[in-house]
């Protein structure tokens, strides 16, 4: 492969590469130290190989070959537990791990995850897809291992970006008070391995973590203890010279024993210190340091791009070309947010570390003053939009629907409680195709629609997203854009800042009998279906306020009300029908279609849509079946 920088390695004396011989981590524990790099080259070119057939997250694995291999060398997996932070790396996990022939069918239906999953693998410690967890989780089962009288070792590895996480603070300041056996592995990719982070580095890195080190720091603050001045004398030289020397004072403030940072690709260095640090007792932080998309050139020149890739060439590294249908939704939020910010300079636009992933490049350059990328920290975003509200500012917070319950607290709380003016572009809402269950957006209508003082709205088409962006900016208090992912039935998009009435659903088809209520992307269908049964069809458009006036008429003139919704049925726009024809004490049956109650795994958008029964046959099954049970409904054909 011409891409890869080191693709020189030999058959095994087997007649199998040395990669064909490690089906689990114990195979691999079986190869010497020198034919450790060997093996790291085979699995990168068979990432990159695997990858380029079926998409997915390629540049985070390709930095973790040599430190994924080490930590598997090293420690007894599956019985000690390794914890994958997010999972966007745990690709070299799992081909290592007994999955590498089931390779082919990742992130596909009845496929392996592209995220690590407890039942998929008992190599798979805790089920991952969200930021910071990793040490919390693992911070857990060293605690029930000291309680069951265990003795396991317990690895959690976590990047630079998650680190910054809330969660993950929280996480380190408990773990630094308790005496518990705990190994959190940094993976530093946002720097370069210069000079000082090379062999001198790797050199300091095997001598902190050796026994004669570890026994002269603990048996020499033992011993200083009965004398004050000379052990607070000991313990300030002692960070004077680590603080020189690494960034590691912080952690060691915590209560961990801080080592590193090391060449994360070196695996002489991986192994030899990751053999001291099993022995040592505590919490331990290992600081590595690493390249993403190492060993690809394409993925080493823009580890962004090649961060999620569908399928591509491995010898170029061009990536198949989806046909161009128009404008996605992520698309139409950022124009929609450049053209107003040019004239309203109110407007500041935040997101939670999801910069290219919302929209908002182009926003960042023209207006680099008034964009805020926060980071991982889903909490923050939201209360830093509710301060900036408070003084007058107008947010607009950038987030994905999945990642906005991890700030359920701080919507409640700082932003609706108080009736802020700000506005929530949520993306991702429904179902996400081959990222699955963690990053679907299943929730958001039933937990939001909960709040007094939110609006909430689900635009069916581009048109009607820009409009609802607008209305929502414009609207004095919080409110909610929900939008699909990916792209919408292909409607012209007018370029002005119009808006829509607030509350106001739109009859779409007008027919008899059945009446289909579609919340957002489920329009296209609802009309589709429409068209074999002659039903009448509604936009709704808001789920809060619903256009009450349009509900009560449609429950007097037809004998069926359907609502269709890509979100929860729980507590969801239908459950806000029922509760309003309950309210007026209209006897009209409804029929509730929606994502059901248990989670959708991966596959496509329209694989996901259709095993939850919201595709054209789904839905005119589920009425059929209603209507062959209840005399008083009529069906028409068109």
């Amino acid at each position: 492969m011409s891409n890869s920088q080191d693709n020189s390695h030999d058959t095994a004396p087997t007649g199998k590469t040395l990669l064909e011989r490690v089906n689990q981590p114990a195979d691999l524990r079986q190869l010497s130290d020198l034919e450790l790099p060997r093996l790291a080259s085979e699995l990168r070119d068979f990432l990159i190989e695997s990858v380029s057939r079926t998409g997915g997250h390629l540049a985070a694995g390709l930095g973790v070959v040599e430190l994924t291999i080490a930590l598997h060398y090293v420690f007894n997996t599956p019985e000690a537990r390794l914890v994958w932070d997010v999972g966007h790396q745990a690709y070299p996990h799992k081909i290592l791990t007994c999955r590498r022939e089931q390779m082919t069918s990742l992130r596909q239906k009845d496929g392996i995850s592209g995220f690590p999953r407890r039942e998929e693998s008992e190599y798979d410690a805790f089920g991952t897809g969200h930021s910071s967890t990793s040490i919390g989780a693992a911070l857990g089962m060293a605690a029930a291992a000291k309680q069951k009288g265990e003795k396991r070792d317990v690895i959690a590895v976590i990047g630079d970006a998650a680190m910054g996480g809330g969660m993950a603070f929280e996480a380190l300041n408990h773990a630094g008070a308790l005496d518990l056996d705990l190994l959190v592995v940094l993976n530093d990719n946002d720097m370069s391995i210069s000079q000082p982070v090379g062999a001198f580095r790797n050199h300091l890195a095997r001598m902190l973590s050796g026994k004669i080190y570890t026994s002269v720091r603990e048996g020499g603050k033992h011993a200083l203890s009965h004398i004050p001045s000379l052990s607070e004398l000991m313990g300030r030289w002692e960070e004077h010279m680590k603080g020189m020397v690494m960034p590691g004072t912080l952690f060691e403030e915590l209560g961990f024993n801080y080592i590193g940072p090391i060449d994360g690709h070196d695996l002489d260095t991986l192994v030899a210190t990751l053999r001291n640090m099993k022995a040592m007792h505590g919490p331990r932080l290992l600081h590595v340091v690493t390249q993403k998309g190492k060993g690809y050139r394409p993925a080493e020149g823009d580890p962004c791009v090649y961060h999620g890739v569908t399928p591509f060439n491995p010898e170029t590294g061009m990536m198949e070309k989806k046909s161009a249908t128009g404008p996605t939704y992520t698309q139409v939020f950022g124009e929609w947010l450049c053209d107003l910010a040019e004239q309203d300079d109110r407007l500041v636009g935040i997101t939670p570390a999801m910069c290219e992933g919302s929209g908002m490049v182009q926003f960042s350059k023209v207006y680099p003053d008034r964009y805020f990328d926060v980071g991982i920290a889903e909490q923050h975003a939201v209360t830093f939009a509710a301060g900036l509200a408070c003084e007058g500012s107008k947010p607009v917070v950038a987030i994905y629907s999945s990642f906005l319950q991890r700030a359920y607290d701080q919507l409640v709380h700082d932003v609706a409680l108080q009736n802020l003016d700000v506005t929530f572009a949520v993306d991702r809402a429904g179902q996400v195709g081959a990222d699955g269950a963690t990053h679907a957006g299943s929730f958001d209508l039933s937990y939001a629609r909960a709040l007094p003082n939110m609006v909430i709205m689900a635009p069916a088409d581009e048109a009607d997203s820009r409009r609802m962006l607008q209305t929502a900016y414009q609207y004095k208090g919080p409110a909610l854009v929900r939008y699909p992912r990916g792209t919408g039935p292909g409607v012209a998009v007018d370029k002005t800042l119009q808006t829509i009435p607030l509350g106001k659903a739109e009859l779409r088809r007008q027919g008899k009998g059945v009446a289909l209520l579609a919340f957002g992307s489920m329009l296209a269908t609802a009309l589709e279906a429409a068209e074999q049964i002659d039903a009448t069809v509604v936009n709704m458009r808001f789920v809060k306020p619903l256009d009450e006036a349009m509900l009560a008429d449609l429950a007097r003139s037809h004998d069926l009300l359907v609502t269709l919704e890509e979100n929860a049925v729980a507590g969801g726009a239908g459950s806000a029908v029922n509760e309003y024809l309950a309210g007026i004490q209209c006897p009209v049956r409804t029929l509730n279609l929606g994502l059901p109650d248990h989670f959708i795994e991966h596959g496509t958008q329209g694989e996901q849509l259709s095993a939850a029964g919201l595709d054209v046959p789904g839905v005119l099954a589920a009425i059929s079946q209603v209507i062959s049970s209840d005399g008083s409904t009529t069906l028409y054909s068109a």
